[in-house]
């Protein structure tokens, strides 16, 4: 059994505002149970191949898979013969004619999964390249509705990097209207150029307003949700060995809740205690990062659903 027509997620970008919506709240609908997996992937087999390690996104996309009813065959970084001098072309070529999905990390070049994505029998999802993690922001959204029941009009405050997660954050909450992002990014250290100008165009667009700020000489006030990510991105590394001086004004710690009381915290995970956040913030009643990372599957549910054109 095959998918109808091929529907690849490499960027939220390439999502309708119509479609991106009804990801999340798909999403939302799984993890609160009112709908369950069951048999919307029967007969087909997804692959799932990571060059980069991965806990959660590749235990929840093979997870969703099989509560599908997918059947799932996994690709390690050395399992491909891309190491041997076959193009990535032929390789998705080949692969299209036994695989109904790919999930696919990279961690690098998007190109590659646009090469991934070009042929015409298998749907592709980015489970994250250099420049955005897309599925995250999908399961970020979900977490968003579940707990308040909306995304429009939340003010939300990011602090760190502005890396992958920070770019998916940036391109998809500036499509709802009323939301106020701000993100606090060390100097040298912010959103691309690129991702930059799409998500103000975005904001623009949609109502919704975008702040970028290179201090934590005020600190945040007025904010729904914080949200931090690890300082060190999969896969990446940085130039300045100083880097961590720039970076520790950027600690999310209890003292952000004096100007933000009601806030709930959130952060994509792995966290590093004492590092990116303090244990009292990520471990404390404020905080939803754990069930953000189960909404990771519920997420990786939706995106398959979609993907195949089962829903």
């Amino acid at each position: 059994m095959s998918i109808g027509a091929v529907r690849h997620l490499i960027s939220t970008s390439d999502l309708t505002d119509t479609e991106l919506a009804a990801l999340a709240e798909r999403g939302a609908e799984f993890s609160a149970g009112s709908v369950r997996g069951g048999r919307q992937l029967d007969g087909l087999v997804a692959g799932i191949y990571f060059l980069k390690t991965s806990t959660r996104t590749r235990t929840s996309f093979s997870t969703a898979a099989l509560r599908l009813g997918a059947q799932i065959v996994t690709f390690g970084p050395g399992d491909l013969q891309t190491n041997t001098g076959e193009t990535l072309a032929d390789t998705a070529d080949v692969l299209s004619r036994m695989l109904d999905l790919l999930v696919a990390r990279t961690a690098g070049d998007p190109a590659d999964l646009r090469t991934l994505a070009g042929q015409r029998r298998m749907a592709v999802v980015n489970a994250m390249t250099a420049d955005e993690h897309p599925t995250q922001a999908v399961a970020d959204l979900a977490t968003l509705l579940r707990h308040f029941g909306r995304i429009e009009g939340l003010r939300i405050c990011y602090l760190g990097e502005g890396n992958n997660t920070a770019a998916a954050l940036a391109l998809t909450l500036t499509r709802f209207k009323g939301v106020h992002l701000e993100l606090r990014t060390p100097p040298g250290y912010g959103l691309s150029p690129a991702t930059l100008r799409r998500a103000t165009e975005n904001a623009a667009r949609s109502g919704a307003t975008l702040v970028e700020r290179h201090s934590m000489d005020e600190r945040p006030a007025g904010f729904d949700v914080l949200y931090t990510t690890r300082w060190q991105t999969t896969g990446t590394s940085k130039a300045d060995p100083d880097w961590r001086r720039a970076f520790a004004p950027f600690q999310v710690t209890s003292a952000l809740w004096e100007d933000s009381p009601q806030a709930v915290f959130l952060h994509d995970l792995p966290a590093h205690r004492g590092e990116d956040v303090t244990a009292e913030v990520l471990d404390g009643p404020r905080s939803l990062a754990f069930d953000q990372a189960e909404n990771k599957l519920y997420a990786a549910m939706a995106v398959l659903e979609w993907c195949a054109g089962r829903r």
